[in-house]
């Protein structure tokens, strides 16, 4: 049976980037991980879109399967001398097993093996995207593992939450920056982290967006306007001239990194609210100001 393309398994063109790569992965890992989706095809599922990423997004096996298909990574099928993928070594980590072709060493992490985009080894990819400590195959136990929903709040600034596990009453701390599909190991069982949407904020990455309305007048004339933040109000100055939709950017005021602890920014797009109904002063207020500014100059 012929293999499915790998860009179709991902659901990406040709020319995506590393990062379009790199999401594109992570949402369906999340979807098709066999501790989380319960079909029979799960588990195949899930191998064909770790393989399909792992070729796709190390560049150089890229542009060997953009020149050759999966005839590339066939013994003997890659061009020159046996090519860089010699061999074929089979492991199982739980209910998964994978085939990887290497480069002529007993162990394929090791010398001349495959690369795996730069991760140690293949179970290291699904670790690296939800947080935790990586696994290998047939070295520890799997942990039992447990989904817990929290607020956005909880998600940037950490919390301490109460839980029960297995009739036990637990006080963890939820470290700050967790995201949907993040996974946390506390001793002998793992959490899997889901982040509820917020009404005021929006994540993205590291990055935090909200918008904030103010009146014509401000706009126009610039103001000093308070804006809400995870670490409380901030003060944030309004240049005169401001434009509808005008985005202005916070620094380090968005979501600290789990793995590198670096922080977000934080980004306030700026609604200008034109009033509905106004008295006859302002009327005419406006007909004064509209004669006395350049023809289409866009007021409004």
């Amino acid at each position: 049976m012929s293999k499915r393309d790998f860009y179709e398994t991902l659901g990406i063109g040709k020319n995506a980037t590393q990062e379009e790569i790199k999401k594109a992965y992570r949402k369906l890992a999340l979807e098709w991980h066999p501790d989380r989706n319960k079909t029979p095809q799960a588990a195949e599922k899930f191998k064909e879109i770790n393989e399909a990423y792992e070729v796709l997004f190390n560049p150089e096996k890229k542009s060997a399967y953009d020149q050759f298909g999966h005839a590339a990574f066939e013994q003997g099928g890659f061009p020159g001398a046996g090519g860089p993928f010699r061999g074929t070594r089979t492991y199982q980590q739980g209910p998964f097993t994978y085939s990887y072709s290497t480069g002529g060493g007993d162990n394929p992490f090791e010398g001349g093996g495959f690369d795996f985009g730069g991760f140690t080894d293949p179970f290291e990819i699904f670790e690296s995207f939800f947080g935790g400590t990586p696994f290998r195959a047939k070295r520890q136990p799997r942990n039992a593992v447990y989904s817990l929903i929290i607020d956005l709040r909880d998600a940037v600034k950490g919390a301490e939450k109460e839980i029960e596990v297995k009739g036990k009453k637990l006080k963890i701390k939820i470290p700050t920056g967790v995201d949907s599909g993040s996974r946390v190991r506390f001793g002998d069982f793992d959490l899997v982290f889901e982040v509820k949407q917020d009404k005021k904020f929006q994540r993205d990455g590291d990055d935090l967006y909200t918008s904030k309305s103010i009146s014509f007048s401000q706009g126009a004339l610039g103001d000093i306007i308070e804006v809400e933040t995870f670490d409380g109000p901030v003060k944030l100055k309004v240049l005169p001239g401001t434009q509808p939709g005008t985005m202005v950017r916070l620094r380090g005021k968005g979501v600290t990194n789990i793995h590198t602890k670096s922080t977000g920014d934080l980004y306030i797009r700026l609604q200008i609210i034109v009033p509905t109904k106004l008295t006859h002063e302002q009327r005419e207020l406006l007909k004064k100001l509209d004669e006395s500014s350049p023809k289409h100059s866009g007021w409004f």
